[in-house]
């Protein structure tokens, strides 16, 4: 037995798993990996990542049958990663793969960036994972692409090897120009540098948490009448709280759950605008890249809004790309939906180390 451990690293909370790298075939086309024991930390509760792999080590050797050290481990870390450093976001966490392995006594770590870890774990995915908008014609030996908006958004792409295996990479593709494909969209666009006192405004501004937001205050600020009370009630509480440690409403969500159940026009008109950018960037990405493997949406948004993706201009956007629209026809085309597929990620990254 092989074992692997992989983590999901993020500013609110640390999940950690063990995994038999013996049940995994990464030359199949979707790779199954055993889950041996995971338990999920408040990582604003401790002062490093090494105190809580150590708890975690600890209770996995009284819970796991025949247990065995891991020889590998890869982290997946909301933050930049670079020559496997990492100094995290939204923790005063200084990360170090050398380090790493001196203090908790395993041979290889490898730190890599939380999409970089999506990106490797799209490829361990089963049907079941996966819900499909639009079947394609898939190829194994084409790219694929990840693309997943939640508090920014991140974009990035799989290459499959000639000798097996596939190489991860992410991209800062987020932060490219957005581009309006509307009158309503350059009003958008002009409303946004207004609102931000910039020039330039990204795509990341719009197809992101903060992008609902925006696009809610847009509409809002043009049209108020059209606001619900409710709505009404949480705007104003979002508003009093910006800047605050502690916010109590998560405005972008109750935009989101007001536009499913349709007791809110500005809410479903704003997811509207939501959906279909999120669907012309995931045809520009594809554009790029071609990636007849599959295009996966990930992030934290698109499983919870499928109802909102499936009845809109998603895939008509996607598309929609003049003369060479027919291209994209045969990309296939899923949402994630396993919440976990970054911590999946990461173990397949350590199986490659």
């Amino acid at each position: 037995m092989t074992i692997i451990l992989a983590g999901d690293i993020g500013g609110t909370k640390t999940i950690l798993s063990l995994f038999d790298a013996n049940s995994l075939d990464t030359s199949a086309p979707t790779p199954q990996i055993k889950s041996l024991f995971e338990q999920t930390y408040s990582s604003q509760n401790y002062i490093d990542l090494v105190p809580i792999v150590k708890h975690f080590l600890e209770a996995a050797s009284q819970e796991v049958s025949e247990y065995k050290k891991p020889e590998k481990a890869c982290f997946g870390i909301a933050g930049p990663v670079v020559n496997d450093s990492c100094e995290l976001t939204n923790l005063s966490w200084s990360l170090d793969s050398d380090r790493l392995q001196r203090e908790l006594d395993i041979s290889h770590i490898k730190l890599i960036n939380d999409f970089a870890a999506i990106g490797y774990g799209v490829v361990g995915l089963s049907s079941s994972d996966l819900h499909i908008l639009q079947p394609g014609k898939p190829d194994a030996s084409a790219p694929r692409a990840v693309i997943g908006a939640g508090t920014g958004l991140g974009e990035g792409f799989v290459i499959p090897l000639p000798q097996g295996g596939y190489q991860v990479f992410f991209s800062e593709g987020g932060h490219t120009d957005f581009a309006p494909r509307s009158e309503l969209e350059f009003h958008l666009l002009g409303y946004l540098r207004e609102l931000y006192n910039i020039t330039r405004v990204s795509v990341e501004r719009v197809v992101s948490g903060m992008g609902i937001t925006a696009i809610y205050q847009f509409l809002r600020d043009h049209d108020i009448s059209q606001e619900s009370p409710e709505i009404a009630q949480i705007y104003h509480t979002w508003k009093q709280e910006i800047g605050q440690e502690h916010q109590t409403v998560d405005l972008a969500a109750e935009v989101s759950k007001a536009a499913l159940a349709k007791s809110d026009y500005l809410s479903v008109q704003t997811m509207k605008i939501f959906v279909e950018a999120y669907g012309a960037e995931a045809g520009n990405l594809a554009l790029k890249l071609l990636p007849y493997g599959g295009l996966y949406v990930a992030g934290g948004i698109a499983a919870k809004i499928i109802p909102l993706i499936q009845e809109g201009n998603f895939i008509k956007a996607l598309k929609d790309k003049g003369r060479v629209s027919p291209l994209l026809e045969q990309v296939p085309v899923s949402i994630v939906l396993n919440p976990q597929v970054g911590l999946i990620g990461a173990a397949l990254c350590a199986t490659q180390i």
